[in-house]
């Protein structure tokens, strides 16, 4: 029997959206956990599988991404559509109170859901991405967003993520990057091993303007008076450390965690980030 069960909402311009399900403690609000650009819900199955039982996790899937349906119109990958697709969600399920955790993509999510309703929000995890971008890594990921390739094998695609990233996560053996081919891509019909993302959704990606901007530091205000986390990886070119350093002191209370030798981004498994994750769940009322 599955430790989740499959999940699906409808956006306000009908694409089909899904989401894992993990049960946990009614009592507690749950952990509404949204991935980065490229990523999908298994991005959280290590922590999800971790803390389920104690506390409900919804891992959602942006459109495009994995199991939800692929956008018509491309010029909808953008945040605006995004917070929308998850206000519909947060209706469906009736969450008053969730525990956001939002890695790259799935931060600037998160800050801007705090900045509407921060009512709504019970704390959050903000993964490697703040107010403030560093315009590298941004170019690094116009770089590769939107490429398609295959792979005949799983062990041909983890050789291909290793060669990529091997400065994100510089101590990984083999089995790490098994794990991570087998999140980020899926077997075809035709038997080829390609991304699970959608890959128009750099289109919009690609045109200037479309980051986070220096309002976003008017956003980030919403998480003011929350249990924050804020998580960084120790070379990280999308969160700069005098940003972080910034976030941490503009929330009295919040905690700041570096993982060290690693780039953008920690994955939350990591012994530094599940522990402030404990910490933080700790705070959660």
């Amino acid at each position: 029997m599955p430790s989740f069960t499959d999940g699906y909402w409808w956006s306000g311009d009908g694409l089909r959206l899904h989401y894992r399900d993990y049960p946990g403690r009614a009592d507690r609000p749950p952990l509404l956990c949204i991935p980065g650009l490229t990523r999908n819900a298994r991005d959280y199955e290590k922590l999800a599988e971790r803390l389920a039982g104690d506390w409900r996790v919804i891992a959602v899937e942006l459109r495009g991404r994995g199991e939800s349906g692929y956008a018509k119109d491309p010029m909808t990958y953008v945040p605006l559509t995004y917070l929308q697709d998850l206000e519909a969600l947060v209706a469906e399920l009736k969450l008053d109170r969730f525990v956001a955790v939002g890695t790259s993509l799935g931060g600037i999510l998160t800050m801007l859901m705090a900045s509407t309703h921060p009512e709504r929000i019970a704390g959050a995890v903000l993964n490697d991405v703040g107010p403030e971008i560093d315009p590298a890594g941004l170019t690094r990921i116009r770089g590769y967003v939107g490429k398609a390739n295959w792979h005949p094998t799983w062990m041909h695609a983890a050789r291909a993520l290793a060669e990529a990233n091997g400065d994100v996560y510089p101590h990984w053996e083999i089995t790490h990057w098994l794990d991570m081919a087998k999140r980020t891509h899926r077997l075809t019909s035709a038997g080829r091993i390609v991304l699970d993302y959608d890959m128009k959704i750099a289109e919009p990606f690609r045109l200037p303007g479309n980051e986070a901007g220096p309002d976003m530091w008017r956003a980030f205000d919403g998480l003011a008076d929350k249990p924050l986390l804020i998580v960084r990886g120790g070379t990280s070119d999308i969160l700069p450390a005098a940003v972080a350093e910034r976030m941490h002191r503009e929330v009295e209370g919040s905690e700041l965690v570096t993982v060290p030798d690693t780039g953008h981004t920690p994955t939350l498994d990591e012994p530094e980030a599940a522990a402030a994750i404990d910490r933080l769940l700790m705070r959660i009322t």
